[in-house]
């Protein structure tokens, strides 16, 4: 594994903690290659540098008894089978299908756009702006709606969300919406399996991870010298840090949280997403409301309601990390690290930070269920692997 030369003594600390498999980061990737690993009957450790495990997978109460994503709103859904049986070994869910809206001029409109929408205001017989192969995220964008359209719901949301230029972004970041022509309300209704767990995200992890040993408040950059992994360590931290930014740091951006509790109301949305996509509107890009994320029983027990509003900022502090920056610039200097990361011998390097990608829940538990079948292929004692 990687070693790091002494910077105060020739003298190294001595190691304290040793499996064949260290899993540095909680995460979903982590926990589930961890659980893979485990269930093929090896010696696993995960590390965590901090105090709950999960990662940005975590929930909380707040005092009123509204249950808080503690790092934004967590939509659970997937078309796969082996997934979806995958995480209800873990927690029981209740089905949750997201709707979103946005507020334009005033009013709350849908989000994704409804075709109906700028028929409505366009005429029945709208075209897109742009015409031919996008180079950036506004060609993109353009490709599929009106200008003026564009100009309402989606240019300067992702102007205040990347904190650039939208015509600087990648036109790949379009991928994650699309114009309904059907003027279907919910975000993913194609997904065969929708949900939140009843109890919690922590409660489903903290079962993913159970009986997995693990040590929490362990900071691995700063304490690497203190565990070895005989056979594999699994990085799933940001991969500029593990060469210690030596090509320059990667960008990410994040969301600071302002909570905001209503006694007495009942609810204060239409749902449990509004976009707030015009400057004018502020700097948040989005005000959530928790309640509507809980069974509507509990929900509908509590006097008073939560809100919170999400605005984005560009973290110096990895734990602060969301999303990878989508530019040329920042994918070139990925490219450079991954190059670093796949010479590295006994090292994988992967997950949202560690593939500098963002990965939906259902993705990243099947990436990770991928890489835990290829660790367990390439092992030496992969004969040990159970049927099935």
């Amino acid at each position: 594994m990687m070693s790091r030369p002494c910077q105060t003594s020739c003298v190294p600390r001595p190691v304290l903690l040793k499996a064949d498999y260290v899993i540095v980061g909680s995460g979903l990737t982590g926990s589930v290659i961890a659980r893979a690993l485990i269930d093929a009957g090896r010696d696993v450790l995960v590390v965590d540098r901090r105090d709950h495990v999960g990662g940005n997978v975590h929930d909380h109460d707040h005092e009123s008894g509204i249950r808080v994503h503690t790092y934004g709103p967590h939509y659970f859904r997937t078309n796969s089978d082996r997934i979806w049986e995958f995480v209800t070994r873990f927690a029981e869910f209740f089905k949750y299908e997201a709707s979103l809206k946005t507020l334009v001029d005033g009013k709350h409109e849908n989000w994704p756009i409804a075709a109906s929408y700028i028929a409505q205001h366009i005429g029945v017989d709208w075209k897109p702006k742009f015409t031919g192969t996008p180079t950036n995220f506004e060609e993109a964008a353009l490709s599929l709606m009106p200008r003026v359209i564009y100009e309402k719901f989606i240019k300067e949301y992702n102007e205040k969300q990347w904190g650039v230029p939208a015509d600087t972004l990648s036109a790949d970041l379009c991928k994650r919406f699309d114009v309904r022509e059907d003027g279907e309300p919910r975000l993913k209704p194609d997904c065969k399996y929708q949900g939140i767990p009843l109890l919690g995200y922590t409660h489903l992890m903290q079962q993913m991870i159970k009986d997995i040993p693990a040590k929490l408040n362990f900071d691995y950059l700063k304490r690497r010298d203190e565990i070895q992994a005989d056979k594999l360590t699994i990085f799933t931290g940001p991969i500029d840090s593990l060469f210690d930014y030596k090509l320059g740091k990667l960008a990410y951006r994040g969301q600071k949280r302002k909570h905001s509790f209503q006694p007495g109301a009942g609810f204060a949305q239409p749902c449990g997403q509004v976009n707030t996509p015009m400057h004018s509107q502020g700097p948040s890009i989005r005000t959530l409301e928790w309640k509507h994320m809980m069974p509507r029983d509990k929900a509908e027990r509590i006097p008073g309601t939560l809100l919170t509003t999400e605005t984005p900022f560009s973290p110096t502090d990895s734990s602060a990390y969301e999303y990878p920056f989508p530019d040329d610039k920042n994918a070139e200097l990925y490219r450079r690290y991954r190059e670093l990361a796949d010479d590295t011998e006994q090292v994988l390097v992967c997950g949202r930070l560690g593939e500098y990608r963002y990965f939906d829940m259902d993705q990243a538990i099947g990436r990770a269920m991928l890489l835990a079948e290829r660790i367990l292929r390439n092992a030496p004692d992969a004969d040990r692997l159970p049927n099935g």
